[in-house]
């Protein structure tokens, strides 16, 4: 199987991460995406993030209607602070067989020299940059090309809709009492109401 990874904080999860998951499974005939919601994000303030538990429920929400998309805890399940090479590392002992897509930003892209152990995890997954429609980011298409050679990796660039939904928007929305209808999932909306998130 071809797996996507798309791993995050969703925080909340919203329309756009599922525009931009289903657009990539369809474009690169990938067999399902697996959602992976931060722990302890390193890169993240974690005083602005919600309970890992809250954020998965939401995920669990918005992709239960695409029998393609699915949801892994094992970021939430681990103790202390959460790296991508230790969890593409697990992915790989459950998936030892199937092919593992990371799919990243452009800007994580040109970020990705600084993860924990960055030339192992060339090495052990693909990835797929997502870039902008018509962002002819001459910059991105020269890093994919060095590191493709350098370190032998696989790193697709694919261009991708412009989806203009921010989960920042979304909270300060939520905080001024403004609607997210059509933001997120009719669900994850009643779900954030119900439960009286980010206010």
């Amino acid at each position: 199987m071809n797996i996507g990874i798309m791993g995050g904080t969703f925080n909340p999860i919203h329309h756009g991460h599922m525009i931009l998951s289903e657009f990539i499974r369809e474009e690169l005939s990938l067999d399902r995406i697996i959602f992976i919601p931060t722990g302890n994000p390193p890169h993240k303030d974690r005083r602005q993030v919600l309970d890992g538990q809250i954020r998965k429920e939401m995920i669990d929400l918005a992709i239960e209607s695409n029998k393609k998309f699915f949801l892994s805890t094992i970021e939430i399940d681990r103790n202390g602070i959460s790296y991508t090479i230790d969890t593409l590392r697990e992915l790989k002992s459950i998936y030892p067989k199937d092919q593992l897509y990371m799919i990243i930003g452009a800007d994580s892209l040109l970020e990705l020299h600084t993860w924990k152990d960055f030339e192992r995890l060339i090495s052990i997954t693909s990835f797929i940059v997502c870039n902008r429609y018509g962002s002819e980011n001459q910059e991105v298409i020269r890093r994919i090309n060095d590191l493709n050679h350098r370190y032998g990796g696989n790193i697709i660039g694919i261009e991708t809709p412009i989806i203009d939904i921010s989960s920042t928007n979304i909270r300060q929305r939520v905080k001024k009492n403004l609607s997210i209808k059509y933001l997120v999932s009719e669900s994850v909306e009643e779900y954030i109401s119900k439960n009286k998130l980010y206010k």
